[in-house]
């Protein structure tokens, strides 16, 4: 029985090889007549009277579509693009087949009317100013915004306002390889850009959606195309030209890139964009990569005002011969002070400069529900009233002790418990001396005083509690 099967398998041997090259007769490997490929480009009167929506199919199993539809190309067996404006676009349609590319006759695609609901959405406005108008943007050469020009981030880096299923909101992370180089000016030029006007590019929508850019860095060129948003994956595609990207060969920020005409954006406002690139050459033995470039508008570019960068209003305060005992103690009867927990407790004041504006800026990483209740029912009272003295009432339990003051360094000695205390916060006060690292001579009873209670050397920075009358 077992040689029966054995001989019955080899006669149907070569019924089956046939079989199999009957099922394959329109496999990738032959190059198949203009006369099989079978491909259909339809407009969805339902969906637009005016035609705007067209339908693109390959009906060719086994070939590899190529649309060109002037706003865009794809690669799908199905597509469905959306014409905004009315006019005539032609779509070219190719075949990849049998190692050859085969061109089928163009499709004229006639749209009768506007459609500007494909185009209204915010990032299509941030890009081009709206209908009817046009956009000129500036490679942030300068780090008026941005650190530099040029970012490195890894090629699962996505749109920053956002997470996915697969992500994290706050790094817009969409896969394994994320990771983040926010490179300074310094590192850029002249290591991976040459310093120079990168020139302008202009994203329109008078009509139609038409891009521009001047490249002097790219030996002064002038490139025209079109553009089209993908607002769902937002992703920008630029036809027949390319962003301003500079040009130095020897260093591997600029090569070993292959697509020049779709991006990632990564962040889009009326007035800064950051348009990624994927780097899939090997260059310097250093793997995929995406290079981020990072633009203002031009209105905003040259309306740019540096910010002033010069210490706060009251930093490291001058006070007259008693002035800061008198802020500390007012009148005989002695002054209670207390954190300003409604309004902006904390600060991390670094060279002069504060960061939080309220306590919702260190919200739930630092300031906290316990450090309300704390502050709820706390205070401190200094006195002068038989020598320097202060009492501390912490959730009701009230204790005393004296105060001495340095007029020559601002600071502040305690000698008895500490400032107002969060048992278990790393926030809590560990010294008895403190420093006044802001004050307001004159405007004490509706500014307060910032208490600096710890000072890190390395970057010039106090951390400091905000107490108010």
């Amino acid at each position: 029985m077992k040689r029966y099967k054995q001989l019955l398998v080899m006669c149907m041997l070569p019924v089956l090889l046939l079989l199999a090259c009957k099922k394959n007769e329109h496999s990738i490997g032959e190059v198949l007549d203009r006369s099989e490929i079978k491909f259909e480009v339809v407009q969805d009167l339902k969906a637009d009277a005016g035609g705007n929506t067209v339908i693109l199919k390959n009906m060719t199993p086994g070939t590899l579509p190529m649309w060109d539809f002037g706003i865009g190309t794809s690669t799908k067996m199905i597509d469905t693009v959306k014409f905004a404006f009315a006019g005539d676009y032609v779509v070219r349609f190719s075949v990849a087949t049998g190692g050859r590319v085969v061109k089928m006759d163009s499709v004229l695609v006639k749209v009768t009317q506007d459609n500007l609901n494909y185009v209204n959405d915010p990032l299509w406005t941030a890009i081009s100013g709206g209908v009817g108008q046009e956009k000129q943007w500036v490679l942030d050469t300068e780090g008026k915004f941005f650190n530099s020009p040029l970012y490195f981030y890894g090629v699962n880096n996505g749109w920053l306002k956002e997470g996915s299923p697969f992500g994290n909101f706050n790094t817009g992370c969409y896969g394994g390889d994320c990771w983040i180089w926010e490179a300074g000016v310094g590192d850029v030029y002249p290591n991976i850009m040459t310093k120079g006007d990168y020139g302008s590019m202009t994203f329109s929508l008078k009509g139609l959606a038409t891009f521009k850019a001047v490249k002097p860095m790219e030996e002064g060129k002038t490139q025209t195309g079109t553009y089209i948003l993908n607002i769902g994956s937002k992703t920008l595609t630029i036809n027949n030209a390319s962003i301003l990207r500079g040009y130095k060969p020897a260093k591997n920020g600029i090569t070993g890139i292959s697509n020049w005409t779709n991006y990632k954006i990564l962040s889009l406002d009326a007035n800064t964009m950051q348009l990624g690139v994927i780097r899939d050459k090997d260059v310097d033995g250093e793997g995929p990569a995406m290079i981020v470039y990072n633009f203002l508008s031009k209105t905003f570019s040259d309306n740019y005002v540096p910010p002033v960068t010069g210490p706060d209003a009251g930093f490291d305060p001058t006070f007259k011969t008693g002035e800061l005992l008198t802020m500390l103690t007012g009148t005989a009867s002695g002054r209670l002070w207390k954190i300003d927990a409604a309004g902006n407790p904390i600060d991390w004041i670094g060279k002069g400069k504060g960061w939080t504006k309220s306590h919702a800026d260190s919200r739930d990483w630092g300031w906290n529900d316990s450090w309300d209740a704390v502050a709820k029912d706390s205070w401190i009272l200094f006195n002068r009233v038989g020598g320097l003295k202060y009492t501390r009432s912490q959730n009701g339990v009230v204790s005393s002790g004296t105060f001495t003051i340095n007029e020559a360094t601002n600071e502040v000695t305690l000698n008895g418990d500490l400032l107002i205390q969060n048992p278990g916060s790393f926030m809590s006060p560990l010294k008895n001396t403190f420093k006044v690292v802001k004050a307001f001579p004159g405007k004490v009873e509706s500014l307060g005083i910032w208490f600096g209670t710890d000072y890190n050397v390395e970057k010039d920075e106090w951390f400091a509690f905000h107490y108010i009358l």
